[in-house]
């Protein structure tokens, strides 16, 4: 292994590992939070919809991690993979805010 490869190698673990953690992370919260609460701002079927693009991203992040560690780092992840769970994640955060907002709204009532 050259130098080079050695240091793109440790670039790689020092990035992707930790960002696919965190979309391990919240994925995980996303999920819980769609099948434990009824979200009122969302009709049964966004809602159901959101959870299998979820559930989708969970097992796609999951295969890229195996695949990282079996390779040892060796394996790097398209932008093209990465990008739609970043989106995917944008979409989470926003019914979580939105959910926790109307939430606080409700108790201060």
């Amino acid at each position: 292994m050259t130098s080079f490869e050695s240091e793109e190698k440790e670039l790689l673990k020092k990035v992707l590992e930790p960002l696919l953690e965190d979309f391990q992370y919240w994925f995980t919260r996303t999920r819980q939070l769609l099948e434990d609460e009824n979200i009122s701002f969302l009709t049964p079927e966004k809602q159901g919809e959101l959870l299998e693009r979820v559930k989708q991203a969970q097992q796609e992040v999951n295969t890229t991690k195996m695949m990282f560690h079996a390779t040892e780092g060796q394996v790097g992840v398209n932008l093209s993979t990465i990008v739609p769970w970043h989106q995917l994640l944008g979409e989470c955060w926003k019914v979580s805010f939105q959910w926790r907002s109307l939430k606080k709204e409700n108790l201060a009532h």
